[in-house]
């Protein structure tokens, strides 16, 4: 029986570790469980040696190649058939389908119980007899191998009365032209010859359809032929009674409604987006009794009006007189004051320990009055967070308080003070800080020290920043880059550059009771950029 084998071109996959030979059989040996190949060629190169043994325990996958006689009306010719179970090149028989055995076939004997008794069908293949005794008497080579392939359905079924093959076609589900091993331990899903459903193969031999019909009968084509309707079945489904359903039902459970799809509702959200239902948004919250004549808009949208100085002061006045006091108004103007410098320096990216040695330096140009007072508070601030500061101030011999106090203070920082122009850095510095103008007093204008500190500070090359500049029909001495309202805009002239207002801390009862509708626009921050609208 093992002779009929000799001479079968075979494909013999070992692993990863000894790889793939082919070959033609020399030997099959059932009692040491190996088999023989001559004229091997290891991994498509032909091997140095004349003959290869392998054994069972080595082999993982064995593919027939081609059967001796096949040509002469002998065995079948069959062809390699890959996993996807597409034909390689080569001929092929459709009667010989690709089947799958598992790992453990030497386990089909254990605890198996036949349902039903297989027939032997007549195959009418010359040689088919003996190849299937060979393949019975290879079983125990076969036990530990894990997938044989290109093996006709037909050839097993001549084993009559094997346990083994029963069992084998008991677990066994045709997908295509593929055999796949289905776990089962019982099953009865198997057909005999009399119950395979023709299958359509276009070949005009009836022999050869037969024998196909014995392989993939399984009686699904019927089924499979028949197109899924989907706009059919689509059509049978009344949404508007489904939703109605789902509202009715979650009103009864004091669910809140999703709605139904009648519902204009939108498709995208962005991703800041309140998808509830709230209040319109009002951007003009505050509103002012004496409109200053321009209007500022926040990032959010929000309008801030501006107010004429009189009624600035007035404001200021009732802050005062309810505990806001001077001081107060200074420490919050310095602190928001050199909050906006040092963003302006550069913030974190500029100072930074590793970068002690490139200190910003900022000239600050302070008067005789409430704005200096306030630019000296701010260099105190600067200079508490290690910022280089100049600070110009000329004498006189009767100074405000308020200045002599932050003075008091700023002398306790490593902040430098000059009263002369002279002594003013002659290249250019990071930032010039302008709190020369007062919002009363313009004869300050016709002062030397002023018209000096002015040709300075413009032909110095630095960015100017003005805190709390006044409103004036003349053109600002100082053109500025950026200017720092308190409390309320302003309507500074173009001079005074990009507009930003801070907090100073004035209650919103304060601004109701001189008449302004007040709303915070400052959100989570004590100094915002307002636009021009």
């Amino acid at each position: 029986m093992a002779a009929d084998w000799l001479g079968s071109l075979v494909s013999i996959n070992c692993g990863v570790t000894l790889g793939v030979y082919q070959g033609e059989v020399s030997a099959v040996d059932q009692a040491s469980q190996t088999i023989s190949l001559k004229q091997p060629f290891h991994n498509g190169i032909k091997c140095p040696v004349p003959e290869v043994t392998f054994s069972a325990m080595d082999i993982k996958e064995l593919k027939i190649l081609e059967i001796p006689g096949s040509g002469q009306g002998g065995h079948p010719d069959f062809s390699s058939v890959g996993h996807n179970g597409r034909s390689a090149k080569g001929p092929v028989v459709p009667s010989s389908a690709p089947m799958a055995v598992p790992r453990k076939v030497g386990s089909f004997g254990k605890g198996c119980k036949s349902h039903h008794s297989v027939g032997q069908p007549n195959t009418g293949l010359p040689g088919a007899h003996s190849l299937a005794l060979l393949f019975l008497s290879l079983f125990p080579l076969l036990r530990l191998v894990s997938t044989i392939r290109f093996v006709p359905w037909s050839l097993l079924l001549t084993l009559s009365g094997s346990q083994q093959v029963e069992h084998w076609q008991q677990n066994t589900v045709i997908l295509g032209n593929r055999a796949q091993w289905r776990p089962t331990s019982r099953s009865s899903s198997s057909r005999g010859p009399s119950q395979a459903t023709p299958k359509k193969n276009g070949l005009k031999n009836g022999q050869m359809k037969t024998k196909d019909d014995e392989c993939f009968g399984d009686g699904m084509e019927e089924s499979l032929d028949t197109d899924f309707d989907f706009e059919g079945n689509l059509a049978l489904f009344d949404k508007a009674a489904v939703f109605s359903q789902i509202e009715i039902s979650e009103r009864r459970n004091g669910a809140r409604s999703r709605g139904t799809p009648n519902e204009r509702t939108p498709s995208r959200y962005r991703h800041d987006e309140n998808i509830l239902e709230a209040e319109p948004i009002i951007y003009r919250q505050i509103t002012v009794p004496q409109h200053g004549g321009k209007e500022y808009c926040t990032d959010s949208g929000l309008v801030v009006p501006s107010v004429p100085f009189e009624m600035h002061k007035r404001l200021i006045s009732v802050a005062e007189r309810y505990g806001l006091s001077l001081e107060r108004r200074l420490e919050m103007a310095g602190v928001c004051a050199s909050q906006m410098a040092l963003t302006l320096l550069g913030g974190p990216n500029r100072l930074t320990p590793k970068n002690v040695h490139q200190r910003p330096t900022v000239a600050l140009l302070c008067g005789p009055h409430v704005q200096g007072a306030q630019g000296i508070s701010c260099g105190r601030h600067l200079a508490n967070h290690e910022v280089h500061i100049i600070l110009f101030l000329p004498n006189f011999v009767k100074m405000l308080e308020s200045i002599t106090n932050e003075l008091t203070l700023f002398g306790k920082t490593d902040g430098k003070q000059v009263s002369s122009v002279k002594d003013l850095p002659d290249s250019p510095v990071d930032l010039v800080i302008n709190c020369l103008d007062c919002h009363e007093n313009a004869f300050l204008r016709d002062q030397q020290w002023y018209r000096a500190a002015v040709d300075w500070a413009n032909q110095n090359r630095a960015p100017v920043l003005s805190i709390d500049p006044p409103v004036s029909s003349r053109e600002l001495a100082v053109e500025a880059k950026w200017s720092l309202c308190l409390g309320l805009p302003l309507p500074l002239a173009e001079g005074a550059g990009r507009l930003y207002l801070c907090d100073i801390g004035i209650p919103r009862q304060v601004f109701q009771e001189v008449g302004i509708n007040y709303h915070s626009p400052f959100g989570c921050k004590f100094v915002i950029p307002l636009h021009s609208t």
